[in-house]
């Protein structure tokens, strides 16, 4: 199956590939977008690639329309979330999936892991992210809101490390740092509140 990164955008409309090969030439970042598909803003599958080395990861552009992929997906994301936590989110997350439009799909190669090539996805991955507002998806961690920040647990019980997190409180997003080990910030978070101790900024309105 594969590791996949997705963006759930709310716009049908495609991002060119003249886009993100925009955004890749701006850092400076030694990649590339190959593509056999002639028509530069409506494709539907593309490689991004060290040049001249290995794939960092295939991208695929799937709309959610009735009977596609992208309703599929959409459909089985809502039946995986519903005893995640906080509840909030989850709530939150069922009426974002009403508006997402299409679904752009990374699964991640060996290039990922050689020279930056983290850092060439995240490129590819923010361009796609800020043409249009969207949320993040990644497998085994969950989802993002549309500043970011992770705002539904789905990790595994051994994960560590800090990690940029998002709850609903009084109608808008409040954003932290917490240590995804530490039992009592896990603890928090999965009730939706802000732990002890930890700054805390509040964000827009949800």
């Amino acid at each position: 199956m594969g590791y996949y990164i997705r963006v759930l955008s709310t716009s049908s409309k495609c991002i060119p590939l003249s886009t993100i090969r925009g955004a890749l030439v701006a850092k400076s970042q030694n990649a590339i977008i190959d593509s056999d598909e002639e028509a530069d803003s409506d494709w539907e599958q593309c490689v991004l690639k060290h040049k001249g080395g290995p794939e960092i990861a295939a991208i695929e552009r799937n709309l959610v329309i009735e009977g596609s992929l992208g309703s599929e997906e959409l459909e089985e994301f809502g039946d995986e979330i519903k005893a995640c936590l906080p509840t909030n989110a989850v709530g939150w997350l069922l009426k974002y999936f009403e508006e997402v439009k299409c679904i752009y799909a990374f699964q991640l190669l060996s290039g990922t892991e050689q020279k930056n090539g983290w850092e060439i996805l995240d490129t590819a991955k923010s361009a796609i992210w800020n043409f249009a507002p969207s949320i993040l998806q990644a497998d085994a961690e969950g989802f993002s809101n549309e500043q970011g920040y992770h705002i539904l647990w789905q990790f595994n019980d051994s994960v560590s490390g800090p990690w940029f997190m998002g709850i609903i409180r009084n109608g808008r997003w409040v954003h932290f740092q917490i240590e995804l080990g530490n039992q009592s910030h896990r603890k928090a978070f999965f009730e939706g509140e802000l732990p002890s101790g930890i700054e805390a900024e509040e964000g827009e309105p949800c």
